[in-house]
């Protein structure tokens, strides 16, 4: 049996939950010194996964923006950035989103096999679309991506990736950044949804750091009996 990638979740994330808020703008929860953490966090990750609506909304690069570590990834015979990855049930993605466009690696979307056909006509030429069955289960793709070598997984939203990750117990490790302000405002995206989780009053994570960066703190987290130590 393929053994499952471990899955880190990477965060930030207003004192009050939110992870932006609802105007047009980018919302910037973090800072410089946490942003270059996070790059050399996906420097050293085998694979970066996305909603497919953190697509829609944010437009992300999901680059190692680092020459250095770019080099490095490059010297030890692996790709420059982290392959990228993403899920959608309806398979409605637009081929020229930035996700797509840059870096010269691998870019997977699971889609429930219903959509695979008008997925693949659409993304065919810019990315492996993978049909998983009546709808995108969690453990078909990690099966999946460790079948094609990904040892470690980078979960970097949305909110509805990481309450699938975290209610299905496929966390090994949380990174949450908290920033020093509120959004107060019900309507905007929150770091999870409402689920049932394991990580409960009598199943608390693990508190393996807190860190000072600047005005955030971050505070990483590992659910009991995760695969990373």
């Amino acid at each position: 049996m393929t053994e499952r990638p471990s899955v880190l979740l990477s965060v930030a994330a207003s004192i009050d939950g939110y992870i932006d808020d609802n105007t047009d703008q980018r919302l910037l929860l973090s800072n410089d010194e946490d942003f270059d953490r996070v790059d050399e966090v996906r420097a050293g990750v085998d694979a970066i996964l996305v909603g497919a609506n953190t697509i829609r909304r944010d437009n992300p690069r999901l680059l190692v923006r680092s020459a250095i570590r770019r080099q490095q990834r490059q010297a030890a015979g692996m790709t420059e950035s982290p392959i990228k990855v993403t899920i959608s049930a309806s398979g409605n993605l637009d081929p020229s989103a930035s996700f797509f466009c840059t870096g010269n690696v691998e870019k997977i979307v699971y889609v429930p096999s219903s959509a695979a056909a008008m997925a693949t006509q659409s993304l065919g030429e810019v990315a492996t679309v993978v049909g998983s069955g009546t709808t995108v289960d969690l453990a078909f793709v990690l099966e999946d991506l460790g079948k094609r070598g990904i040892a470690r997984l980078m979960v970097e939203g949305g909110g509805t990736m990481h309450t699938q990750f975290l209610s299905a117990g496929l966390a090994d490790e949380v990174h949450l950044v908290v920033a020093p302000f509120f959004i107060g405002d019900s309507t905007a995206p929150r770091f999870v949804g409402d689920a049932k989780f394991p990580q409960n009053s009598a199943n608390r994570m693990n508190l393996a750091e807190v860190k000072q960066i600047g005005d955030v703190v971050l505070l990483r987290y590992l659910p009991s009996g995760a695969l990373s130590a």
